[in-house]
């Protein structure tokens, strides 16, 4: 592997035309991202450890999946009903890690279904140590009046209260030592003029992270957030014209969208005791793109 961040990824262009209805699914997407499937390899540092990532069946959330169970880890993912062929996949590689997968389909813009995932989690993988909040909706606008009440609604359940249900529901569970690792964005700051509600829940997860890291800390439980740049997962091909993928991070210092494989590392970082002394951290993951 090249040692050239430039090029530890595909550069662009991407294929256009490829776009897709929402949820998206990895399988059609051309080039295939890369997870850390034959590349990441772990050092014991979640040993017998129980993580629920939420947006688990793809993209980010695939990614620390396979780097989570090569850590040691048991992984629980919640996923959508129309995202089970991604779903299933992940889980068969957290098995050949030797690990186990919990399947957990359903919409988290529901709150019973945030608490029941919790539940279930403790129920059949007998604790929670890490909860990994990194599914989203990104709701894309060229004006003002392009987004509805529904839409707006939509995107803080989906993105920020579910959020918020899943850390009420495990943190009673959870030990000195537990995690909390959210996925905000570059977005938080930047704020693209077309990512105007998509922009705001992800303002608003890098707060909730500083204000649940402030009340949890005194409990042992640590908090923090990482904000991917572009990254090339199949939000990008539901949300993006097919000139927005060709170029997708292009504009980025290192000139290209980043591979989920590349946000992982941050994510063991946080969950594990590598991060004892971080908590209420954005930490940028953006090819160089800043953020203030």
């Amino acid at each position: 592997m090249t040692t050239d961040p430039r090029e530890a990824g595909p550069r662009p262009p991407f294929p256009g035309e490829q776009q897709q209805e929402r949820p998206g699914l990895t399988s059609k997407m051309t080039p295939a991202p890369d997870h850390g499937e034959t590349s990441y390899v772990g050092k014991g540092l979640l040993t017998d450890r129980v993580a629920l990532i939420t947006g688990g069946d793809s993209g980010i959330g695939r990614a620390v999946s396979i780097a989570y169970a090569r850590e040691g880890a048991d992984v629980a993912i919640s996923y959508l009903d129309a995202e089970q062929s991604d779903a299933e996949e992940t889980a068969r590689w957290v098995e050949q890690a030797g690990r186990r997968a919990l399947l957990l389909p359903g919409d988290l813009r529901d709150e019973d279904h945030c608490r029941a995932l919790v539940a279930r989690t403790v129920a059949e993988l007998g604790r929670i140590d890490i909860l990994v909040n990194n599914a989203a909706a990104q709701t894309i606008n060229d004006g003002l009046d392009d987004v509805t009440a529904h839409d707006l609604e939509g995107a803080f359940r989906a993105n920020v209260f579910a959020m918020y249900y899943l850390a009420q529901a495990a943190v009673p569970h959870m030990r000195p030592g537990s995690a909390i690792v959210n996925s905000t964005s570059q977005q938080a700051k930047v704020a693209d003029s077309t990512m105007l509600i998509y922009a705001a829940t992800k303002g608003a997860i890098a707060s909730l992270t500083i204000g649940l890291s402030n009340l949890l800390a005194p409990k042992g439980i640590r908090v923090n957030c990482v904000a991917p740049g572009p990254i090339w997962t199949p939000i990008q091909p539901i949300a993006k014209t097919p000139e927005q993928i060709e170029q997708l991070g292009a504009d980025t210092p290192l000139g290209r969208a980043g591979q989920p494989a590349e946000l992982a590392p941050a994510y063991v970082l946080l969950a594990s005791r590598e991060g004892s002394y971080m908590s209420g951290a954005l930490v940028p993951v953006t090819g160089g793109t800043p953020m203030y």
